[in-house]
């Protein structure tokens, strides 16, 4: 057994007095840097008097000395105890192999599986585990513009990722090999203590520094387990904790002399304000005095207190496309046990349903590895994504807000106690809500930070004072920032919501929690707004009963159709239209069809049938007599007016197989020999390039002309409505809204019979 206590000897005393001087330090000031309460160790040290072994190994190092060349060597009866044999200490070669033998379980055991939310069985970490990209810039320190960042207005913003301000990304272990101090920073769920598991693991397998001795501690565990204990070092409570496995002091002073250590701190973030100036302390001292070993750190974005010396901060990226479907696929093999062959199949089919302009949201949170996995347990029930968004995010959130910590026994310190978690909800939904209607994503921390304030100030027993409530806005915003990381520093004092669909989600609630008449029509004054778009879908689902909101959004529509003259005119003709057509098709998908062959050649919604056939699926087949000849003929004039005397000769064929419409005009024989008598005033293309075009430059316009009118006076189309550019935008802004308030129908809850007959029935017309 190790002596407990230690003493210099004479010459010891001499080469460490030398050594204080040259630091310049009062006992006072060293008995502080070894984390000493009071100077007397430092002072029975000078003097040759016994001190604690931990103490005075903590001092040599902190004044660069060696132990063995400061302490009173042993007797001959004790030198078999306190030290090992010269040539045995120094074989730091073997010290590693025969720690790393010693060590291999415990590492695979502590670091070797995965605990996933909702699964009650462990899952290996090789399994699973994706390798990370790394940031070396932070986000958070970049200096940016908020002029530069995207606005809602714009159709630039790319949800996935904010690939705008995104910045070149490496690998996790290029990262590591770089740098020999870390701190590893990253949002909730994105995998920081997965990331330094596999590290623990590689290490301990060979596959990375195999020369090392990975060290896992979680910080947590750590705090405590040197609660209430007095001049506690890390240095200690390694050697306490290796003792067991049969290491001497040292073998462990050796190892870390040599730097061939690879210590693994996880969850920074988890020890509680009153401990974090002693972990600082801890975790500094020793890096300080055992410089030369591999020191990460984890810990969540926006926590840190304080710097650590020497350390590069980097932070974890958020999953690729590619990462997404190598998770899912493996998701598939290891969580739920699928064969190779049957994971693969649905990996690929997530990644392709997940791709869709529909799921942008969801493939949005999917580059969250722990929102990706509530993603995958979502997926497996039915093969898809559920159309019903409203329960998804609401997972999703919880999970950040509550879940994750409790599942893993972290209670965190309120930075700001007062402020519960309805609190936060109720604050986070004022916030989205008032920037959605400012028209930013993102906010200046001063804004945001009065947004806060002026919530506060509306609280029962408020404080009236702007002073405090200037710090308790600053508390409640680093306060979510930590804690949940929904708020997060895009860039350098400016916010946002971590996931866009967030931001959508709490702008949802907050309409939905104050829904008044007012309100009610101050928010579908937001219809033309593409960034409003989710947030009506999700009100729809979050109402008890959405048909109020469906009622104004109908005759907020109808007042659209009224203040534009061209487009009441076109919707007066579309509803005669349609009453004369015969079919059985859903009268408002009847209307949505001619609604967009009426619309000029350059309008984008030009022939878009997606909406109509959404009404009805009939209209994807084929068409009803009267649909298929009206679409034919429109055709046939969208050739010819887009056709020039230079191109005549080659879209010659086109116009006159267009203009053959026999199997159309069976009924209609009087029809048939109008477009025939066309047909026949056409140049025979024997006759050469030269002729058709001059015929087209000469007739063209003239037998255009004709056409139309024939259309005009037998089928009612084929108008030239004489649309300017405000009218074709008011057109996109109609079409756009029909179908936000169809999908609005599709996806809302307890719509009554009534107000469902009343919506799909008055689509495409105007009901007021």
């Amino acid at each position: 057994m190790a002596k407990r206590s230690l003493q210099a000897s004479v010459e010891g005393i001499r080469k460490a007095k030398q050594a204080f001087k040259r630091k310049g330090w009062t006992q006072e000031h060293l008995a502080a840097e070894v984390s000493l309460e009071t100077r007397q160790p430092i002072w029975k040290f000078f003097t040759g008097k016994p001190i604690d072994r931990h103490v005075f190994n903590d001092i040599c190092f902190v004044l660069d000395l060696d132990p063995l060349e400061i302490v009173q060597q042993p007797t001959v009866s004790e030198s078999t105890t306190l030290y090992a044999p010269a040539d045995i200490t120094l074989d730091i070669d073997a010290i590693v192999l025969k720690m790393r033998s010693a060590q291999y379980e415990k590492i695979q055991a502590q670091c070797g599986t995965l605990h996933l939310l909702d699964l009650a069985r462990p899952i290996n970490i090789n399994d699973l585990y994706i390798d990370v990209n790394i940031f070396e810039e932070l986000t958070s320190n970049r200096w940016l513009e908020i002029t530069v960042l995207p606005r809602l207005d714009t159709d630039e913003f790319n949800h996935f990722g904010l690939n705008q301000l995104s910045q070149e990304r490496v690998s996790g272990l290029e990262v590591l090999t770089k740098y020999s101090k870390l701190i590893v920073l990253g949002k909730p769920g994105s995998g920081k203590t997965t990331f330094l598991q596999s590290i623990a693991i590689s290490c301990n397998q060979g596959v990375f520094l195999p020369d090392y001795l990975p060290i896992f501690i979680s910080l947590k565990h750590f705090c405590e387990d040197i609660q209430g204990r007095n001049q506690i070092t890390l240095f200690k409570y390694l050697h306490d904790f290796l003792t067991n496995y049969g290491f001497s002091e040292q073998e462990l002073l050796t190892l870390l002399f040599h730097g061939r250590a690879l210590i693994l701190l996880d969850g920074l973030d988890e020890v509680t304000q009153e401990q974090s100036t002693t972990i600082h302390n801890i975790i500094s001292n020793f890096s300080e005095k055992f410089y030369k070993n591999k020191i990460i750190i984890t810990c969540r974005l926006a926590y840190q207190l304080y710097k650590f010396p020497g350390f590069t901060e980097v932070e974890i990226a958020d999953f690729t496309k590619p990462q997404i479907a190598d998770f899912v696929e493996k998701w598939f093999l290891s969580v739920v046990n699928y064969s190779p062959v049957k994971a693969q199949t649905l990996a690929h089919k997530f990644m392709q349903k997940l791709e869709l302009a529909e799921n942008q949201q969801i493939l949005e949170l999917a580059s969250t590895p722990l929102l990706l996995n509530l993603i995958c347990l979502f997926f497996k029930l039915l093969e898809d994504f559920p159309i019903k968004r409203c329960e998804l995010y609401k997972q999703a959130l919880d999970l950040l807000l509550i879940n994750w910590d409790e599942a893993r026994g972290i209670k965190r310190d309120q930075v700001y106690p007062d402020f519960s978690l309805l609190n936060k909800i109720k604050l986070l939904s004022h916030i989205a809500a008032v920037s959605l209607t400012q028209g930013n994503y993102f906010q200046p921390e001063t804004k945001i930070r009065q947004t806060i304030a002026e919530y506060l100030r509306s609280l029962s027993n408020a404080t009236t004072d702007t002073d405090a409530l200037e710090l308790e806005s600053a508390a409640v915003l680093k306060a979510i920032a930590v804690e949940h990381g929904i708020l997060i520093e895009r860039g350098r004092g400016i916010y946002s919501f971590s996931h866009l669909v967030f931001h959508e989600y709490f702008a949802a609630r907050e309409f939905m929690t104050n829904t008044t008449n007012q309100t009610s029509q101050t928010f579908v004054n937001y219809l033309k707004a593409k960034s409003w778009y989710n947030v009506f879908l999700l009100s729809a689902e979050m109402l008890n009963s959405a048909d109020n909101l469906l009622q104004l959004m109908k005759q907020n529509i109808d007042k659209l159709a009224i203040q534009n003259a061209q487009l009441y005119e076109l919707l007066s003709w579309l509803k005669q239209k349609s009453s004369t057509v015969s079919t059985s098709y859903h009268p408002a998908g009847v209307r949505a069809f001619y609604f967009s062959i009426a619309l000029p050649l350059e309008h984008p919604l030009n022939c878009n049938q997606a909406l109509a056939i959404s009404l009805d699926h009939r209209l994807a087949g084929n068409l009803a007599a009267d649909l298929g000849l009206d679409l034919a003929l429109t055709h046939a004039l969208a050739v010819s007016l887009t056709i020039t005397s230079d191109i005549f000769p080659q879209r010659f064929s086109s116009l006159s197989l267009a203009l053959d419409l026999r199997h159309l005009l069976a009924a209609q024989p009087s029809l048939q020999k109008s477009l025939q008598n066309l047909r026949n005033q056409l140049p025979l293309p024997s006759q050469g390039r030269d002729i058709l075009k001059a015929w087209w430059e000469a007739n063209g316009k003239t037998w255009t002309k004709e056409l139309q009118t024939l259309m005009l006076t037998n089928r009612q189309i084929g108008y030239n409505w004489q649309f300017n550019q405000q009218d074709l935008q008011q057109l996109q802004y109609y079409w756009d809204a029909n179908k936000l308030l169809l999908d609005c129908l599709n996806r809302a809850n307890n719509v009554t019979v009534k107000m469902r007959d009343w919506i799909e029935n008055n689509l495409f017309l105007v009901s007021i």
